[in-house]
Formats: structure tokens, C-alpha cells, sequence
């Protein structure tokens, strides 16, 4: 049905021109028409305008930034340097792999005494990523500080954070949201508590204090809100494999990223993640986004026409689901998978046909019957995509996942 892949954009091109076309010809209230439309637009962001998501990396050398890349993508992807500067001349960096790619402003460290082995053509850290900035506006900004020294004085770090947002507003009119990350929190106190969870209670107050620490500095040089995430990042490669792991919070993290990413920069992040729960989240948000807008076509007292709307916009949400998972999906394999499910004919029909049925037991406002049917049926239809596709189930499992949501969401 599909494998990994790039997305098929002239497929998805098409689904979406083709739920236009049916909107120009129904005579579905406009109310309705432009929910459809603000649904549209999201899709063709995530999928059709799917790009790299932008994220510059400020802070202090040892902060963990190379570190925290690797983690990310779950392989060696950046050069960790314990004791000389590694990063050079803060420019845009693409890093890739099979999962998807990520494009990473990791600035030469603020503050660094020493040079850094890469070679630097601007004269203060700050300069370097001015003009980085300048060249491209990045998503997110995420200030990383170690968890041993969120009270040292990271006054001047802050104050060129605050200037680095400042600019960012002022040259692509963009309110930048940063995060604060505090990293290596594996090495608190007491050292025994060395594996994830780090759920022994005094780690878990340092962390807590760390994070508060970090809030409260950043609250007063950025401004309200203030996110601040915990991190350990820490990992061990041997011959290219992890042999030592101790991430933690990197799902937490990556959650809070997408929520704040632009749309077009959502997929390929929850792509190369890898992180199942990540991934989810963002599937389940189009399955609820698409259920909405198909519910409400459904509780319309509409004719058949409508069908064409409704069976498009979930074949798009499926189409999308997959591509989350890493599956290009073509036309054939959008079939089998609904024909596997049971819905041979596509979702929307069945639905209604469904709902047709149900008039003849209860004939006044049955409309609204039918728009809980359509709700019922697209959610399910997420959920048993979202089984398939990210969690790897079998088509089995899938279509029991399928029958049970669609039961649950009727009740």
C-alpha cells in the first residue's frame, strides 16, 4: 500500500481540487462551505507546502546543542565536542536522514573564550546570527542551558535572546516563540538516579528548581509565556549505533514544538521524530480537524451530492495520516485500505447510507443522526489509519480499532 517515501503531491493536488470542484457545485449552506475551506487550506499546508522546520539553537558551549540535535533524530547527525568549541560561523545547517530532514541554525557558543574549530567570519556570536537570521526566519528559537548552571550568570545570553527576538519581529514580522530547554538533567543530584524516568524524589525537586530557575530569568528578558522543558539528551554511538541511552523529555519536547510550529513545518518534524506518541498527536489532530468539518456536512439536510465532499476530505485525512507514518500512499492503496476496513464503497457513502437507514426507525431530524454518523465514521477512520500506519498493527487490528471507535462515537 505504500513505503517510505516523498509525498505524492500531485495525488494530494488533485484530492484537494477535487473537493473544491464539489463545493462549487453544492449547495451546502456557506457557513459550512468555508469551514471546508479553512480545513483545505490546513491540509495543503501540512502536506502540498511540507518543508523543513526552521529551529535555532542558542546557548552556551557544552550546553548540549549538537547533543540535542542527535537526540532528536535518534542517530549521530552532529559532532558533540566535550572540550573545544565545535561550532563554527552560525549559518543554517540541513540535517538529514531517512526519516525526514531538519534545518538547525546551531550558533557558535554566546560567550565562548576560546575559538571554535570551525571557521567564523563575524566578529561576535551575535553578529553570526544576525545575519543568519536575516538569510531565513527560523520557527522556533530554543535557549538551551545546562541544568548545573541555570544560576550562573546568563544575564548577557538573555539580553542578546531578547535582541535576537527583537530582531526576528522586526525583519520578518514574525513573534518567534522560544523555548527553554534545560539540558543534561541526567547529571543532577543524586548521580544514582541515572536512568529515565529520574523519578527518585530529590531529582526530581533539583529539576524542578532548575526549570523554575530558568523560567523565572527568561520571563524577565523575553516576556510571559514562558515555556520551560527539562532534557537529557545524552547518548553513546558505536560504529554509527546507539549503545548507551539516556533520552528523556525529547517526546515532551518535540509535542511542544509542533504545537508551535507553522503548519507546512508540522509533518516533516513528527516524520523524522520517529516517536510514535509525537506522530499520533499530530495525526489525531487532522482527524479531528477533518471529523468536524464532515460531521458538518452530514447534520446538513443535503442530498447525495455532498457524498463527493465528504469521501474527499477523508481520503486526504488518510492520505496525510500515512504520510505522517512515512507512507506514500497512491490512489490503489487508499482503496484497499477502506476495502480492507469493510468500506468498500468509499467512507463518506457508507456513512450516509447509514444514516439512511436510521431515518426509517427515527424520521424526524434525522439530519442531525446523520451528521453524528459522519463525525463517528471519519474519527474511526483516523484512529484505524493512525493504527496502521504509525503504530504498525495488522489490517486485523486496524478494522477492530475502526468498528470500536465508530461504536464509541455514536453512544
Amino acid at each position: 500500500m505504500g513505503d517510505s517515501g516523498e509525498i505524492k503531491r500531485d495525488q494530494i493536488s488533485d484530492l484537494i481540487k477535487s473537493i473544491y470542484d464539489g463545493l462549487a457545485g453544492s449547495v451546502l449552506p456557506e457557513p459550512i462551505k468555508m469551514k471546508i475551506k479553512g480545513e483545505l487550506e490546513q491540509l495543503k499546508e501540512l502536506t502540498l507546502d511540507a518543508r523543513p522546520a526552521r529551529i535555532a539553537i542558542v546557548g552556551r558551549r557544552g550546553a548540549g546543542k549538537s547533543s540535542l540535535i542527535n537526540a532528536i533524530f535518534g542517530e549521530m547527525r552532529a559532532e558533540v565536542g566535550d572540550v573545544k568549541a565545535q561550532t563554527g560561523m552560525g549559518k543554517w545547517h540541513e540535517f538529514t536522514s531517512e526519516s525526514g530532514n531538519l534545518e538547525i541554525l546551531d550558533t557558535r557558543g554566546l560567550g565562548e573564550a576560546d575559538n571554535p574549530e570551525e571557521g567564523f567570519s563575524y566578529a561576535s556570536a551575535m553578529e553570526e546570527v544576525q545575519a543568519s537570521i536575516k538569510e531565513q526566519c527560523p520557527d522556533a528559537i530554543l535557549f538551551l542551558c545546562k541544568a548545573k548552571e541555570v544560576s550562573s550568570r546568563i544575564d548577557e545570553d538573555l539580553q542578546q535572546l531578547s535582541q535576537l527576538k527583537t530582531m526576528i519581529q522586526n525583519e520578518h514580522q514574525y513573534d518567534v516563540p522560544i523555548v527553554g530547554i534545560v539540558t543534561q538533567v541526567d547529571e543532577l543530584s543524586p548521580k544514582s538516579a541515572q536512568q529515565p524516568p529520574f523519578d527518585h524524589p530529590v531529582k526530581q525537586k533539583n529539576m524542578a528548581d532548575a526549570v523554575e530557575v530558568l523560567a523565572v530569568k527568561l520571563r524577565d528578558y523575553v516576556s510571559e509565556p514562558v515555556q520551560v522543558i527539562p532534557v537529557s539528551s545524552y547518548m553513546e554511538f558505536d560504529d554509527g549505533k546507539i549503545v548507551y541511552d539516556v533520552r528523556w523529555n525529547i517526546d515532551v519536547l518535540l509535542d511542544y514544538l509542533i504545537e508551535q510550529l507553522p503548519n507546512e513545518a508540522q509533518l516533516k518534524l513528527a516524520q523524522l521524530s520517529k516517536l510514535k506518541s509525537v506522530q499520533k498527536k499530530l495525526a489525531r489532530k487532522i482527524g479531528k480537524s477533518v471529523s468536524g468539518a464532515t460531521g458538518a456536512i452530514g447534520a446538513s439536510p443535503i442530498p447525495i451530492a455532498d457524498i463527493p465532499v465528504i469521501t474527499g476530505m477523508q481520503m486526504a485525512m488518510i492520505t496525510a495520516i500515512g504520510l505522517i507514518g512515512g507512507k506514500k500512499l497512491d490512489k490503489q492503496g487508499i482503496r484497499e485500505f477502506l476495502s480492507a476496513l469493510g468500506a468498500n464503497v468509499a467512507a463518506g457513502f457508507a456513512l450516509r447510507e447509514a444514516a439512511r437507514q436510521l431515518l426509517k426507525v427515527i424520521p424526524v431530524g434525522g439530519h442531525i443522526i446523520s451528521g453524528v454518523v459522519a463525525t463517528a465514521g471519519t474519527l474511526a477512520l483516523s484512529e484505524a489509519a493512525i493504527a496502521y500506519f504509525i503504530e504498525g498493527v495488522s489490517m486485523d487490528k486496524a478494522k477492530g480499532v475502526f468498528r470500536r471507535v465508530f461504536k464509541e462515537k455514536q453512544e
